[in-house]
């Protein structure tokens, strides 16, 4: 499987490469900044420059072109809220766009749980990322791509355990930054789990069985009479 990643040179991006490349597939990182390419190269990813805030989708699709999947993990990270309107909202939007015109079928996009952290009160700019995020998934969802939004809980350092909670509702714990990229490998490779948002956690679950057991509970079921 070839993947390009949006937000290839952030953490979970040169992770999420690391981990694509161990399983045998081909990882891009898309990246604006040409200091970050030997980042990417050192992950195992095959850097790429470009604007997701430049570039028009035409420019973006050229980028995604022979690539089976999408996966966005582009943040503005505490930049401000036009930032956060232009990379976390209007990214989304330009980057779905792009991968209809490239023909690439797949669209991984890397959301957040709807409550996140809001107990620790961290005021209207987290309020605003929140609902950028929110709208970003509701322009992913109304799109004909094979989309899958994976909404991660908090992110936690260490050396993951190869086991989590995925559901389609859970309370929000923390991930390790490890298994939540093994996760998305394993989601990229089902074609069982797709058009569908998952929340995932830390969890007692072996992350293949996780993603099967997200699949099934989302597969066809029974018409009632």
């Amino acid at each position: 499987m070839k993947v390009f990643i949006i937000g290839g040179a952030g953490d979970i991006g040169r992770r999420l490469a690391t981990a694509l490349r161990a399983n045998g597939d081909i990882a891009t990182g898309m990246h604006r900044d040409a200091e970050q390419h030997d980042a990417i190269e050192r992950a195992g990813g095959i850097p790429v420059l470009g604007d997701l805030i430049e570039d028009g989708a035409d420019a973006l699709a050229s980028l995604m072109a022979g690539h089976d999947a999408v996966v966005f993990s582009a943040g503005a990270h505490g930049t401000g809220t036009d930032m956060t309107t232009l990379i976390d909202g209007k990214g989304v939007e330009r980057a779905a766009e792009a991968a209809s015109l490239a023909g690439v079928p797949q669209f991984l996009l890397v959301s957040a749980f709807a409550d996140s952290e809001r107990g620790r009160a961290l005021g209207e700019d987290f309020e605003h990322y929140i609902r950028v995020k929110r709208g970003a998934e509701v322009v992913l969802t109304g799109t004909d791509l094979d989309w899958l939004i994976v909404r991660p809980g908090h992110l936690l350092p260490g050396a993951g355990d190869g086991r989590v909670g995925a559901g389609l509702a859970l309370r929000e714990t923390g991930v390790r930054r490890e298994d939540l990229v093994h996760f998305m490998v394993e989601a990229l490779h089902s074609s069982e789990l797709t058009r569908v948002i998952v929340e995932v956690t830390a969890g007692p679950t072996p992350i293949a069985d996780a993603v099967a057991q997200v699949a099934r509970s989302t597969g066809p079921r029974p018409i009632s009479r």
